[in-house]
């Protein structure tokens, strides 16, 4: 048998009832953060060791620019992520198909473009799923991600885009080019917002975004950023999103990665 003085045995069990409650506070915030009454955020940013931010595009509106997006792409060596919206894809199947065959992701962003906090858990399902059937006859990639048009989302929008595979992706750094700034403009708001983990929202028919891409790729390059699509800047799980900010940050364990060129059956 071992014998403990009083203060080691004191002593001893003080730890433990610390270990125990460490334990315990943080299995309740887990809890919590899932429980049916908490407040669900999409993903914002990224909590990340490394200096990788994502570039996205949205498309609902026109389709000029998007070839000339592609070959700067190309031309820096860079993928990123497209949100797609269904009759936009139905307008442009061979853009579509370009996209993709550029090598970049395809995100579902609906499909009538709807404000999403005012439909039904049902409807939100018919336009997740006409979207993410209209990507895969495209382009054969089965979606991921999800942007709700306006950046709109509720519990429900999230709770039913979750079950349906997909993450619910926002941004931390918007370069409003769609209000028509100059290319000067939106380099320097994008650059001066970027930090690790940063995921960046353009658009793809925007009249000076090809023009500010030019700027902003090189400048994050000589950073020492890496741009990836937001696939293979996410985590997939053991990881939790802070609800006050929407920044995914993981909990120990690996990180998984993804390959979303395989083609998947819808």
């Amino acid at each position: 048998m071992l014998y403990f003085s009083r203060p080691k045995l004191l002593a001893a069990v003080m730890i433990l009832v610390l270990a125990l409650g460490l334990i315990t506070s943080k299995s309740v915030g887990y809890l919590s953060a899932l429980g049916s009454d908490a407040r669900l955020v999409p993903i914002y940013s990224v909590e990340t060791a490394t200096k990788k931010v994502a570039i996205s595009f949205d498309a609902a509106w026109g389709a000029d620019k998007t070839p000339m997006l592609l070959d700067i792409l190309d031309q820096y060596g860079v993928k990123t992520t497209f949100f797609l919206v269904d009759f936009w894809m139905e307008k442009y199947p061979e853009t579509t198909k370009q996209i993709a065959a550029r090598g970049h992701e395809i995100g579902n962003h609906s499909a009538t473009h709807p404000h999403f906090n005012s439909l039904t858990a049902e409807e939100i399902s018919l336009e997740l799923k006409t979207t993410n059937s209209r990507i895969y006859q495209l382009t054969g990639q089965k979606p991921l991600l999800f942007r709700p048009p306006f950046g709109e989302y509720n519990n429900t929008v999230i709770t039913v885009a979750n079950e349906q595979g997909l993450f619910v992706i926002q941004w931390d750094v918007d370069s409003l080019d769609w209000q028509g700034l100059s290319s000067e403009e939106i380099s320097q708001r994008v650059i001066s917002r970027t930090e690790p983990g940063s995921i960046i929202l353009f658009h793809n028919n925007a009249d000076n975004t090809p023009a500010a891409l030019t700027t902003i790729i090189p400048s994050l390059h000589r950073q020492g950023y890496e741009i990836v699509p937001i696939s293979k800047l996410i985590y997939r799980d053991n990881f939790y999103i802070e609800s006050h900010t929407g920044r995914q940050r993981p909990y120990p364990g690996l990180r998984p990665t993804m390959d979303f060129n395989k083609t998947c059956p819808p």
